[in-house]
This record gives C-alpha cells, sequence and structure tokens, in this order.
C-alpha cells in the first residue's frame, strides 16, 4: 500500500491566528503534527499552504512544502490543488491531516489508508469513535455518523442521530443504544478530489456546514471503522494551546524525573 499525506496549513484564524507557528515544547505546531505524520508509512509528507511565513519554516525543519491559493474555500479544495501539482494518478491515495492536530497517532493514519486501499468501491476513508458522554451527545460540535453493516456511511449531522425516541431528555444518563463521533481524518482517492472539485455545495452540505455531504450527495462511498487507537482533539483556541503546552511541560517533568531515578543521582 502506499500513500501520499497532505498537511493543510493556513496563518489565517479567527480564534487562533498563526496557529500552525505557534510553539509547543520548543517546536512548532505543525513541525509536531509532520513528526507524527513522518513516523507512518506513508511515501511522501507534503505540507500545503497558502502563506510565506508558514511555507519559509517548514524548510527549517526540512518539509516539503507546497504553496497553494489563498482562495480555497475548504481544505478539500486546497488537496485537489496539490493533487494535480504532484501529478498524481487517480488510484493515488491521500491522506489529509490536519495542521492542528499534533497528537494524532500515526496508527491511524496507516489505518484509513488501509482501509481505503481494501475497500475499492470506496472513494473516501474516515474514522469514528463511540459516545459515551450525553454531552458529547448534544453537542452540535460533536458531528455524528451513522453506517451499515458494510461500514459504509449513511449520514453525518450535527444533530443526534439515530434518534432515541423513548428517552427521556431529562436525564442526564446516556440513552441506550449506540452512538458515534466523526473523527475529522480522512483518506481519498485523487480522482474523487478532481471529481469533487467540480461539484456545488449540496443543500444538506450548507444545512449542516459539513463537506463530506457533498460526497454522500453525490452517490460516493464513505467507508467508516471505528478508530484503532484515541484521536486526541484538534487545538482550536488559545485554551486548547495553553492546556497542551502544559502537558507536554508535564511528560517533560517525569521524564526528567525517571532518568534521574534510573542513574541514581
Amino acid at each position: 500500500m502506499s500513500f501520499v499525506v497532505v498537511i493543510p496549513a493556513r496563518y489565517a484564524s479567527t480564534r487562533l491566528p498563526g496557529k500552525p507557528l505557534s510553539m509547543i515544547a520548543e517546536k512548532t505546531m505543525l513541525q509536531h503534527v509532520w513528526e507524527r505524520a513522518r513516523t507512518s508509512v506513508a511515501s511522501r509528507v507534503v505540507i500545503a499552504t497558502d502563506d510565506t511565513r508558514i511555507a519559509a519554516v517548514c524548510g527549517d525543519f526540512g518539509a516539503e512544502a507546497l504553496m497553494t491559493s489563498p482562495d480555497h474555500a475548504s481544505g478539500t479544495d486546497r488537496l485537489a490543488e496539490v493533487v494535480q501539482a504532484l501529478g498524481l494518478s487517480d488510484d493515488q491515495i491521500v491522506v489529509n491531516v490536519q495542521g492542528d492536530e499534533p497528537l494524532i497517532p500515526a496508527t491511524v493514519i496507516n489505518q484509513v489508508a488501509s482501509n481505503l486501499a481494501r475497500e475499492e468501491t470506496a472513494s473516501i476513508a474516515t474514522l469514528c469513535e463511540a459516545i459515551t458522554d450525553v454531552e458529547v451527545l448534544r453537542d452540535p460540535n460533536a458531528v455524528k455518523v451513522v453506517f451499515d453493516e458494510a461500514g459504509r456511511a449513511l449520514y453525518f449531522s450535527r444533530a443526534i442521530i439515530p434518534w432515541p425516541r423513548d428517552h427521556l431528555w431529562e436525564s442526564a444518563e446516556m440513552p441506550l443504544g449506540n452512538w458515534y463521533r466523526h473523527i475529522g481524518l480522512y483518506a481519498y482517492r485523487a480522482g474523487f478530489l478532481r471529481r469533487y472539485t467540480q461539484w456545488q455545495p449540496a443543500p444538506i452540505e450548507l444545512a449542516e456546514s459539513l463537506e463530506q455531504l457533498r460526497a454522500l450527495h453525490k452517490g460516493e462511498g464513505i467507508h467508516v471503522e471505528t478508530a484503532c487507537e484515541p484521536v486526541p482533539g484538534g487545538i482550536d483556541t488559545p485554551e486548547d494551546l495553553h492546556r497542551l503546552r502544559q502537558q507536554f511541560a508535564d511528560l517533560s517533568v517525569s521524564t526528567a524525573a525517571t532518568i534521574t531515578t534510573s542513574t541514581g543521582e
């Protein structure tokens, strides 16, 4: 199996400007993501950016960077430009790794690529995790997904799907049943990305503000599987960044203490 990882990285961010260049434990967030992707079995890892500052930093830590248009409406459109620029064949698998996920496990990157390679009639592969917290189930920012017994996506929504008709919502307990949160890690076939850019947004996509619904609207197959390893959330706010920095700091202290103990100092 051969696949290419593309990491879209934009400088502009409403809640956290310059997010990819935020420093975490003496490295930029983007370098952490790139290093994680490099430990997967990808044959190539490319950072796609629309900002020369990001491209310059990529050069500093040895990453391959590709300048893309600043006018793309979505990350999927940016990936399609990369596919064209690199001249990738239609059957080439491309994994989109978000540039704000510095703790993403390489195992899940390999997982979505492997799933798409196996599911020959699917255009996209993605992941999910079980929802066990009723507040996550209620949260419209936690995208829910339902899929059939073969792992083919039936629908994605910000609403609670399937709807537990008989549940008493006055209760703080989870309703009986199974619910899944979509994890926004995607593997695509390059030919699909070329087709995607030719389509107008679908009504369901606009209603839910979910790009993947355009693919379902056009009858494209999306394979869904439970992630083989927990996937930490991305960094969206200054508070998220502060927590991650503290996590790295705590890890550094713990590692130093272990070394000191083992050497008897």
